[in-house]
């Protein structure tokens, strides 16, 4: 067993803050937040503890060696140590001269333990340990072990010896590398024309052309509202869905960002469907809300890529993506798979409420089977993005404008360019150009338009002979024929003609080959960028 380094959640990324944290007696490493180091850091000070470090982590090193200093054992002062934090936090902890012991706690931070043959691992979920074991037992809310060589023993948070089950991980059967491609990004992106049929498979019946969604405990005929909430790209797929499920289903949707739904109180109606969305299903927020929703009584449903995770695990009904392993830290082939569920709901409760016809469902799911058809066309022709990269990488703002279902693609095109590339780039809805965005536009503000030939189609025109007349540099993504365009682009990415409704899924694509081709371009850690993790597991 051994403890490996970290960056720190608290203080700078340096060297000195770095995990893991030691005294003479103990070691730690902590994934998450100690809530209440201040006060605990301030108490051990008084006591004569020296810190070496601005992390909150180093409070719980010197809280179990005072601890031990006053008598007692390891696992006795860790589990007195526990009982005084406060927070969301994952932690692995070892003690000098005690080589096969390990002590292991869980609070609001995912972590499993690893069984292998004489030995035991523990990380944050199974693709973590994929290297090392198949047999994974993961800690619920509260647990700490005890674990040594040969085996753990799991406690719950009142100290009760508890059984876990050990389940089969099938994540070591899918370590992936990058293939032929230059970054896992690049191969994710690729790897949709795949993955977005092995989802739609799940929720299609694909002879018939009609939706066959698994019950989710609740008569979607009777709902009378949807609350959606997650954070980042999944809270953008769920807007779109906020879109697609008002118009089909006709019932209204509120959708929030994970962390300020529980905090402004929001009211649920009795018996109502919330829906969370997260590619890791650990994501910390998201999670707090989902216990908010399920102690209002919401019926809960998780869509997410690893089904043995927390959210998973705590929801009554999961709906997993089937993306297979996402490691870029931008969410691409996660991104379209989320929509391609949300889109197979958004029919379901729409048949369920008699808002749509037969003929309408088989419309809708036969635009959802051609469409990995068509992404592949697009990405065939890859280097139409990296010329339009060339100029991008040279830009330091950049504009993304959409209507309708296109705004949240504005908005998820705008993320996936700023956290790969550093360059600053925003989402807006196009009819709010004139409300203040259109004040930045000049010569060298590149604007990117999402604008499908839709019933919405002439208004963007319109806002684009605005950005035009500034001087803007646009670059339209649109299955309009470039007849149809009235003003003079910069590009044109001329898109496959689609159904309206499967279009968020189509031109979710072209927004991340921009942003993927334009930080190769500026030569930034495309699968790692900076400040960023796959999942963000803390507050």
């Amino acid at each position: 067993m051994a403890l490996v380094t970290r960056w720190a959640t608290h203080g700078r990324p340096t060297e000195r803050n770095a995990h893991p944290h030691m005294t003479a007696q103990v070691s730690v490493v902590h994934n998450g937040i100690i809530e209440n180091f201040r006060e605990l850091r301030a108490d051990l000070e008084a006591k004569g503890h020296t810190f070496e470090t601005d992390t909150d982590t180093e409070a719980v090193v010197h809280l179990i060696t005072h601890e031990m200093q006053n008598g007692l054992g390891p696992v006795e002062a860790a589990r007195a140590a526990l009982k005084q934090l406060r927070g969301a936090f994952a932690l692995g902890i070892i003690f000098a001269g005690q080589d096969d012991l390990m002590i292991a706690a869980r609070q609001g931070s995912p972590l499993a333990l690893g069984h292998g043959t004489g030995e035991m691992y523990l990380g944050s979920d199974a693709i973590a340990l994929a290297p090392f074991t198949d047999t994974i037992t993961y800690l619920e809310e509260g647990d700490w072990a005890v674990m040594h060589r040969s085996g753990a023993e799991i406690f719950d948070r009142d100290g009760r010896r508890v059984d876990r089950p050990s389940v089969k991980s099938v994540a070591s059967s899918l370590l992936v590398d990058k293939g032929n491609h230059r970054h896992f990004m690049a191969k994710e992106i690729h790897e949709q024309p795949e993955v977005i049929p092995n989802t739609l498979a799940n929720y299609i019946d694909m002879v018939t052309a009609r939706v066959n969604f698994p019950d989710l405990g609740i008569d979607l005929a009777s709902i009378n509202r949807v609350t959606i909430s997650a954070c980042g790209t999944a809270y953008y797929a769920g807007l779109v869905a906020k879109y697609w499920i008002e118009r089909i289903a006709r019932v209204p949707v509120e959708i929030d960002v994970a962390s300020e739904m529980r905090y402004r109180e929001a009211p649920l109606p009795k018996d109502g469907l919330a829906v969370f969305v997260s590619q890791s299903g650990e994501t910390a927020d998201t999670l707090a809300t989902l216990r908010y929703c399920k102690a209002n009584g919401q019926r809960i449903a998780s869509i997410v890529n690893v089904r043995t995770s927390t959210i998973a695990r705590e929801s009554d009904a999961v709906l997993p993506t089937l993306a297979g392993p996402e490691i870029g830290v931008a969410s691409t082939k996660a991104f379209t798979c989320q929509l391609s569920v949300l889109a197979c709901l958004a029919v379901a409760i729409g048949r369920a409420r008699g808002t749509i016809s037969a003929e309408q469902e088989v419309e809708i799911v036969n635009g959802l089977i051609e469409l990995p058809r068509h992404i592949a066309a697009l990405l065939r022709n890859e280097q139409t993005f990296v010329a339009i990269a060339q100029d991008l990488s040279k830009a330091r703002d950049v504009l993304y404008l959409g209507r309708g279902t296109s705004y949240p693609l504005a908005l998820e095109g705008a993320l996936k360019l700023k956290e790969i590339s550093y360059i600053h780039a925003e989402g807006y809805a196009a009819g709010e150009l004139k409300h203040g965005p259109i004040a930045l536009i000049d010569e060298n503000v590149p604007v990117i338009v999402v604008a499908p030939e839709d019933d919405l189609f002439e208004k963007t025109i319109s806002n684009m002979q605005e950005v035009a007349a500034r001087g803007g540099q646009i670059i339209l993504i649109s299955d309009a024929l470039p007849e149809k365009i009235s003003c003079k682009v910069a590009a044109h990415i001329l898109m496959p003609k689609v159904s309206s409704f499967a279009t968020p899924l189509l031109y979710a694509v072209p927004t991340q080959l921009i942003a993927y081709h334009t930080a190769v371009v500026m030569g930034t850690d495309v699968d790692q960028p900076r400040n960023l993790a796959k999942s963000v597991t803390v507050e």
